[in-house]
């Protein structure tokens, strides 16, 4: 089945505003966990201490679990692009995509290094479902990323557990590597911290992951993303009109009932075998129903007059994302790692969260400024050239 874009060769504005979006999200997530280094000085007052409380529990509920999600789907989106680009001048793009893929396993290593927390390595493991399927239909997609999107084996642990009374699940092998890297992130020694997070960094956040849901669910994600560049429903966004707002009906509908289900779970099973994959399995479902709820509010927003004005601004931030979300690594663990400044014993959640935004505008000011002389981020510049070596 052949999928045409238009012949126009501009990029799709809202999606680069709607990664920035992700990204900018990502920037104050990560700020406020002091880039997984949760060491936090002691609040002073009750306000403060209501403050830091607030902010935490405000960004996590807009955008824990839902900005990564968000990335994803455009990740998966933007395989669509590049395969349906290559495919319309005759090129088979799976095998250049699989060593696209090795180089962003590459850049992943390099983020990791300064942040234990890195999902492009993820990324470029899960990855590899694109060009297995991407010349399946439509049909054969969405079931296979809602099989995907429904966390098998994490109903198989619940089943598990539940004809298994006695059963105790182990703890999951990513606390051993959490252990041996943690104290790193507080001590001087720079490379020492960089030994630590190439191994046990990757491995805690490579396990969390595959133990939290993150590979089906980020694997689901990808597809859905490609269906959407297929349906072209970023690109005829008016004419898509009656999608946007299904979606967003039927995503905040189902949230609802989501959201308390899960957070009712505690009290529903005590068995923690069973808790833990049932939490798993609900909080992504409710993650991913929000996630659509953001994304489909952004497309309506997008497409007012005033909204895209404010929007807009996100365009060259989303352009740039690889350099940004490596950047903001390199940054943040400098600002708050015992090798660098050392600032986790001083800032506050709500303090971390004023230097995400420091950081966001210094990193939008520097985007919107590279871009008025280059076509690319210096990053996503380097990760086209390497893509496309010997060609």
């Amino acid at each position: 089945m052949k999928h045409e874009m238009p012949l126009k060769s501009a990029r799709i504005e809202v999606v680069d505003a709607l990664r920035g979006f992700a990204v900018m999200a990502i920037m104050f997530l990560h700020n406020i966990e002091h880039f997984n280094f949760y060491e936090f000085p002691e609040a002073t007052t009750e306000f403060m201490k209501s403050l830091n409380e607030g902010v935490w529990d405000t960004l996590f509920f807009l955008f824990g679990g839902k900005a990564y999600a968000i990335f994803s789907l455009l990740f998966g989106f933007s395989f669509f692009i590049q395969y349906n680009n290559q495919a319309k001048k005759g090129k088979d793009f799976r095998l250049r995509f699989l060593w696209r893929l090795f180089l962003l396993f590459l850049i992943g290593c390099f983020n990791g290094a300064f942040f234990p927390g890195d999902i492009l390595v993820l990324y470029a493991i899960v990855g590899v479902i694109l060009p297995l399927v991407c010349k399946w239909s439509d049909k054969a997609v969405l079931i296979t990323a809602i099989l995907l999107m429904l966390q098998p084996v994490e109903w198989a642990k619940f089943l598990y557990a539940l004809n298994n009374p006695d059963y105790v699940a182990a703890p999951g092998q990513w606390l051993v590597h959490h252990r041996n890297m943690y104290p790193f992130l507080g001590q001087t020694d720079f490379w020492a911290m960089v030994k630590s997070n190439l191994w046990d960094g990757q491995l805690f956040s490579l396990l969390w992951g595959w133990g939290h849901g993150r590979f089906f669910q980020t694997a689901s994600l990808f597809l859905i993303g490609m269906l959407i560049g297929r349906r072209q429903f970023f690109v005829d966004l008016s004419g898509h009109r009656k999608f946007w707002l299904r979606t967003l009906l039927i995503s905040a509908v189902c949230f609802i009932p989501l959201y308390y289900f899960t957070e009712a779970l505690p009290d529903l099973f005590t068995n923690k075998s069973m808790l833990s994959p049932l939490n798993t399995i609900f909080s992504s479902f409710r993650n991913f129903a929000f996630m659509c709820v953001l994304v489909a509010v952004f497309v309506f927003l997008w497409q007012q007059v005033s909204g895209h004005k404010v929007l807009h601004g996100l365009v060259p931030y989303g352009k740039m994302s690889l350099t940004n979300y490596l950047s903001q690594s390199i940054i943040g663990s400098f600002i708050y790692f015992g090798y660098g400044l050392s600032l986790y014993s001083e800032l506050g959640v709500a303090a971390s969260f004023g230097v995400g935004i420091v950081l966001f505008i210094l990193q939008l000011g520097f985007c919107h400024w590279w871009l008025k002389n280059h076509k690319q981020g210096p990053f996503e510049g380097a990760w086209r050239k390497a893509t496309w070596i010997c060609s």
